[in-house]
């Protein structure tokens, strides 16, 4: 039976196809570095974040960048000495479940997690996406970490652990940022005294009686903000006072308790001698207000005005 012969295939064709591989060669390995840099990623910066950066890994080769952000620290008060009592059957799974719920928090509110040593957490808002609202989105932020510590508390608290309240400390400022440490080693993080000043608050906390504190240059940029005023700090390393807030959450705010420490701070603003008498009937109405002890305390003790030194 005759057969006739298929002519080879013309050359466009073959360079067609060949040009097709690569592309799809090409396409393959985009997608491979893709999801390794997600996976990479996604242990800064929330899902929604790290898959946008997945994609321009340009967008945090930044080598350093300045730029305006807020900045967060959590620390949890004593935790270095539970540690030494807890046995790794429990240690293991306290720290996940806090340090996951944590993060959850910090990433819901597209925050960037740049740093956690132990049980210490530091964030960042405003990279390395810019955020216009990055100081609202950090208080919120703390408020809610805030929330989910103290569940946390009562939580191991009914399994006969007892957990030390987590500290923050916020601010809002200038700051380098970007991705250092060379290739082998990936560390986003931001440097200078915006950072510095918010670990600084954070360990101020432990003095005032206070959670959460905040400086005013975080609350002059965020609408409508709503807190308690802890006084003038002058903090470790400062000559210059720093007017720090303890942010409150609405239902806070509008309390009795909160209308009776407002015109109890309000005298002391004005060195005014009832002062001493406002906040000792303050803390017999609230005796669990660890801030207003603490201002009774410095009265009782010869203090006047709201500055503060803290050592």
């Amino acid at each position: 039976m005759y057969s006739k012969k298929r002519p080879p295939p013309k050359l466009p064709t073959i360079a067609k196809t060949i040009r097709h591989v690569e592309f799809l060669r090409e396409a393959r390995r985009r997608q491979f570095e893709a999801e390794r840099a997600y996976a990479s990623l996604s242990r800064y910066f929330s899902p929604n974040l790290a898959q946008r950066l997945a994609g321009d890994l340009d967008a945090i080769d930044l080598g350093g960048q300045r730029r305006e952000i807020a900045t967060l620290f959590t620390d949890i008060a004593d935790f270095t000495t539970l540690v030494e009592t807890l046995e790794p059957g429990v240690l293991g799974p306290l720290l996940n479940d806090y340090l996951t719920g944590m993060t959850d928090i910090v990433f819901a509110h597209e925050g960037t997690v740049a740093k956690i040593i132990g049980d210490a957490m530091h964030v960042l808002f405003g990279a390395p996406s810019e955020q216009p609202d990055h100081a609202a989105r950090a208080v919120s932020c703390a408020l809610a970490l805030d929330d989910y510590a103290q569940s946390c508390r009562d939580h191991w608290r009914q399994k006969g652990v007892t957990l030390g309240a987590t500290r923050m400390g916020v601010h809002a400022g200038q700051a380098i940022v970007g991705n250092f440490g060379g290739g082998r080693f990936f560390e986003y993080t931001a440097y200078g005294d915006t950072i510095n000043t918010a670990a600084r608050l954070e360990a101020a906390n432990k003095h005032l009686g206070t959670r959460i504190c905040v400086s005013a240059a975080l609350t002059e940029r965020v609408p409508d903000f709503q807190g308690r005023v802890i006084g003038d700090l002058v903090l470790k390393g400062k000559i210059d006072t720093m007017r720090a807030f303890e942010p409150l959450r609405v239902e806070q705010y509008d309390s009795p308790a909160t209308d009776s420490y407002l015109k109890a701070i309000k005298l002391l603003e004005a060195n005014d001698a009832r002062a001493i008498a406002a906040f000792a009937a303050h803390v017999g109405m609230w005796a669990d207000d660890g801030l207003a002890s603490f201002h009774l305390k410095r009265l009782l003790n010869g203090a006047t005005g709201t500055r503060i030194e803290l050592e």
